[in-house]
């Protein structure tokens, strides 16, 4: 598919919707993309809303008030939204768009501005999606949802989520972003975050426990097992940082611009080794020493005999082995007391590989003047392990518009809100 000039999509944006307005309806399914590119509509489809009310959302109100948190917090039930994954929060605090391992993202919306989602619908229906996990904004409004092995980009989507067609453009095309040989069923739910220097940085899993050396070349060279960096239209990729295995979850620090990622490290290893990452990348090039050490200092067996890069860097917080941390972010609301200010918010999604299991969490993690961690990540709501049974598995964590936190939940298929009254 032709990529539309990026600078002619800015053009476009602010009368976009008046061209939806006036042409003509196309019946193609199959060339969604190219239509919506055009500012032509598609088919109307059936696009209906998730139910918001019910035995189930009963039922997640009623866990809720299992998890336990500091004193003058409290959570509640924003939104039912199925498979919810990643998200991102408007630049207007108007709509936060909600990524998934499936084939549909979706747009919660709280229009009274009352804490809980007035309507939940899919997210551009029109087109077809594969693993469209990880959505981010740009500052100027353009949402970017980074998929398996694509990257789309949806200018003022904002306003244009209101219908089933939005405007379109590709960053990176279909199989463009990895090779089509290393497409997976694992460790591909993607999150992206558009930098201070206004670039798109992607994350990049690669799809083995322990990559075989054949691979470890093209995987380099690529950034897959890593974290990649481009211009918002796709051009001037380079690899940003190196040495991960299943990097999830990022976010620049607002004080020093430096970028902070998880990496979910090599299982079978036994229930507590080896541990799992939040690193500090401090600059471009830096390798975090995969596949030579799973996590931590803990060698690999794969690996055990070759010899490590001499200037792997090690992680900034050593996390619980296999509590699967993958939402991150700087709190920079005034919500919150101010001791959360600059601190790091994360996610433990919970462990799968381990006979007792950890995690199903949300983390804090402070944060000294420096600008290194003043300590060891600490639970800031948790609950949802009861006995080695989940209640629900955090995924991520997002600012909302007013400073309260959002948390979603793809094992409930739920968004839940935390905010703070010191009561």
């Amino acid at each position: 598919m032709p990529q539309t000039p990026k600078p002619a999509l800015r053009l476009l944006a602010a009368a976009a919707l008046a061209a939806f307005a006036l042409a003509p309806i196309v019946a193609r399914a199959d060339d969604a993309i190219e239509t919506l590119e055009g500012m032509r509509k598609t088919a109307p489809i059936d696009w209906p809303t998730i139910p918001q009310t019910g035995p189930k959302a009963d039922q997640v109100k009623q866990n809720l008030e299992k998890i336990k948190m500091p004193p003058g917090f409290h959570i509640g039930l924003y939104a039912l939204v199925p498979d919810a994954r990643h998200m991102a929060v408007g630049p207007q605090g108007v709509v936060t768009i909600v990524g998934t391992r499936k084939t549909k993202a979706y747009a919660v919306t709280d229009r009274s501005r009352m804490g809980v989602a007035d309507d939940v619908k899919e997210f551009a229906p029109s087109i077809p999606k594969t693993l469209p996990n990880g959505p981010c904004w740009s500052k100027d409004g353009f949402l970017y949802i980074v998929e398996q092995n694509r990257i789309l980009q949806y200018p003022a989507a904002e306003f244009f989520y209101e219908s089933p067609d939005v405007a379109v453009g590709v960053v990176v095309a279909q199989g463009q972003l990895i090779p089509t040989s290393e497409e997976s069923f694992n460790h591909t739910a993607r999150e992206c975050r558009v930098g201070p220097d206004n670039k798109l940085y992607v994350q990049l899993g690669q799809p083995y426990n322990v990559p075989p050396k054949e691979k470890m070349d093209m995987y380099r060279k690529l950034g897959i097992g890593g974290i990649i960096r481009m211009d918002q239209d796709g051009k001037n990729r380079e690899v940003y940082a190196t040495g991960m295995r299943n990097p999830v979850g990022m976010d620049f620090n607002p004080k020093d611009k430096t970028l902070w990622a998880n990496d979910n490290q090599v299982d079978g290893m036994g229930d507590d080794i080896p541990p799992g990452e939040m690193n500090h990348i401090t600059k471009m090039g830096q390798n975090f020493g995969f596949p030579w050490y799973g996590g931590g200092h803990v060698r690999t067996n794969e690996y055990k005999d070759e010899k490590p890069p001499a200037d792997a860097v090690f992680p900034e917080v050593e996390q619980v082995a296999h509590a699967a941390d993958l939402g991150l972010m700087f709190y920079t609301g005034n919500m919150f007391p101010a001791k959360y200010k600059g601190a790091i918010f994360s996610t433990q999604h919970g462990s799968w590989n381990r006979t007792v299991p950890v995690g199903a969490r949300v983390m804090v993690t402070f944060l000294k003047p420096d600008g290194h961690v003043a300590g060891p990540s600490v639970p800031f709501a948790e609950g949802w392990n009861e006995d080695g049974h989940y209640l629900g598995r955090p995924v991520d964590v997002a600012q909302s518009w007013d400073g309260s936190l959002l948390v979603s939940d793809d094992l409930v298929g739920a968004i839940y809100r935390i905010w703070y009254d010191g009561k």
